[in-house]
């Protein structure tokens, strides 16, 4: 029964950084809005500056989690630098954590603030959250013939006009590479051959049309792109085949114990500005994503497997970074919880920003 107890402890361990995370959100939605309402008749780019800072706030202290919870072996390959710029972030998408990793990267530049993202439509529909990306800049779109060109046309032309810092990601593949939906992969290596494309192994095959509209809307506003190729360590099983990526709670039960996180900048005059041509050319980087993820799960020679060509450098994320963050708004969630009048207000925030929420998201683009 002991063993039991513990066994059973152990799987739950992503538990507390759960509880503390959702937990916080009414917190930090409270301190958003407040800070909504009293910047009304300040100069807008002064609500974007402290909006960055709250933004900065919160996912320092989902990083604590992810990062000096877990104890997770965090390797860059390749050159990511050391000071923020204006960029598109392009990656490979697996599992949920993927979000995690744009965030790991944006703060070793100490521009997790200006982390955008261009996220799938049904997510505009979380509780909380779905409202507050769309008003932190993120772009909600919807796949294949519904995309809608003209709404993130013209929600990052009024970015750009408003010169918000830009760390805008994108997951090309428009849904997650996993081995246990084989059709998926079937299907997007059907239509790579269907097309005269090159079929990919452990890639979905890019779809081109986010990011051309980032590329070409922005292409005088943005500093670089930034390629990035991500492979959780432990994703395969004995007999060398691919498994599923890490959920977040598996992440958080410490069950990951490297990622390793290949890098290539490149200048916007290296990319073709036709869409025509831009899907070539991001189909041949999703070409060289995956010879580094064949190399890294299939190379013959085991000694070259479980890592990316080059140098990895071993990046580990300090508390100061990460710490305060979390003692702060875990201080604010709890000082509200011990009053009867701060568990009302906590409720009534999930409940009516909810629905406040889903009327705003509902209405607009």
């Amino acid at each position: 029964m002991l063993l039991s107890l513990v066994l059973h402890t152990y799987s739950m361990r992503y538990l507390v950084p759960a509880a503390v995370m959702m937990g916080a959100a009414p917190t930090y939605v409270l301190a958003w809005g407040a800070w909504r309402v009293l910047s009304a008749l300040l100069p807008a780019r002064l609500y974007r500056e402290v909006d960055d800072r709250l933004y900065t706030l919160y996912q320092s202290m989902v990083l604590f989690f992810f990062e000096n919870y877990t104890g997770v072996q965090v390797i860059i390959y390749g050159d990511l630098p050391k000071n923020k710029e204006n960029i598109l972030y392009l990656s490979n998408h697996q599992c949920t954590v993927d979000w995690i990793i744009a965030d790991m990267l944006a703060m070793r530049q100490n521009a997790i603030g200006h982390v955008r993202y261009v996220l799938k439509d049904g997510l505009k529909w979380l509780p909380l959250y779905g409202w507050y990306f769309s008003q932190h800049g993120g772009v909600y779109v919807k796949r294949s013939a519904k995309f809608n060109e003209k709404e993130m046309r013209a929600k990052l032309q009024a970015h750009v006009k408003a010169e918000i810092p830009m760390y805008l990601v994108i997951f090309p593949e428009g849904t997650r590479y996993n081995p246990e939906i084989p059709k998926v992969i079937a299907d997007s290596q059907s239509f790579a051959e269907k097309e005269g494309l090159t079929v990919l192994k452990h890639v979905l095959t890019p779809r081109v049309k986010a990011t051309h509209v980032a590329i070409d809307t922005m292409k005088g506003y943005l500093d670089a792109v930034y390629d990035v190729t991500v492979a959780y360590e432990g994703t395969v099983d004995h007999k060398g085949q691919r498994k599923v990526a890490p959920s977040m709670t598996e992440f958080l039960c410490k069950e990951c114990p490297r990622v390793h996180i290949f890098i290539e900048r490149i200048e916007l005059k290296d990319i073709p500005e036709e869409q025509m041509y831009m899907r070539r050319w991001l189909h041949e980087r999703f070409e060289i994503k995956d010879k580094l993820l064949i190399e890294f799960y299939d190379a013959k020679d085991s000694k070259r497997r479980n890592k990316f060509p080059g140098k990895g450098v071993h990046s580990k994320l300090s508390l100061k970074k990460t710490l305060p963050s979390l003692l702060f708004l875990g201080g604010l969630t709890a000082s509200m919880l011990l009053t009867e009048s701060g568990r009302k207000l906590y409720v009534k925030t999930w409940i009516y920003g909810t629905l406040i929420g889903c009327l705003w998201v509902g209405i607009k683009p």
